[in-house]
């Protein structure tokens, strides 16, 4: 089965699991699949912290003929807390990063077609969160060695949802016919890389189309109904 390992679970999929779909409507089989939750409503719950590319054949499969909402977090502010292997904090500090709902496309750019499966909504979670770290030499050459051990949520912002098509049109907040990569990441405040996943996504499920060319750069624009 597909299943999503509890092991492993940090506390921030936990309380996400369990603030959606209550701690007794857990780990639900559908098939081949299962899914972190379901509402008393019926909708299955699936939360995802990272890339939506391993959902794309199970979302493609259940929201056939069910609904159901993938729970993606934004870590708007992350504390970092960094223990030795004895259990000592060692040194805490606030990451300069900061989350943003643009980053949605972080995720979207491996399924880039997701949104387009009927019985979908996608619901993005403003958090803070506290991330706690183990120098026990067993992480990542980037962070020199340094495991996550977890993430826990500590406050709550605000939640986006996204359940037709026509919501994506927030992420095109200007107001000209036309635009570029650049534009939109100088309207938007984000960097090009991002802005120019935003667009390919956008272009994927039809929200907005290539227009041509202005000089050397490509232009863009909202997709009118047909």
């Amino acid at each position: 089965m597909n299943n999503i390992g509890t092991i492993k679970e940090s506390s921030l999929h936990r309380h996400l699991k369990y603030r959606y779909a209550g701690p007794g409507n857990t780990e639900i089989t559908r098939g081949n699949y299962v899914c972190d939750g379901q509402t008393d409503d019926g909708e299955l719950i699936e939360v995802q912290t990272g890339s939506f590319g391993p959902l794309k054949e199970k979302i493609s499969r259940l929201s056939e003929k069910e609904k159901i909402r993938v729970i993606h977090p934004i870590i708007v502010h992350k504390y970092i807390e960094l223990y030795d292997t004895k259990g000592k904090l060692l040194r805490k500090r606030k990451s300069p990063q900061k989350g943003c709902a643009w980053d949605i496309f972080q995720a979207l750019i491996h399924a880039p077609e997701l949104p387009l499966n009927p019985g979908l909504t996608v619901e993005l979670v403003f958090l803070d969160i506290i991330e706690k770290r183990k120098d026990d030499g067993k992480g990542t050459w980037r962070r020199k060695g340094v495991s996550i051990e977890d993430r826990i949520p500590v406050s709550w912002h605000e939640s986006i949802i996204l359940n037709k098509i026509a919501d994506y049109l927030r992420f095109i907040p200007m107001k000209e016919e036309t635009f570029s990569v650049k534009d939109l990441g100088e309207q938007a405040g984000i960097n090009r890389a991002l802005a120019r996943k935003c667009l390919y996504v956008l272009n994927k499920i039809g929200v907005t189309e290539l227009a041509g060319k202005q000089g050397n750069a490509y232009v863009y624009k909202k997709r009118r109904k047909r």
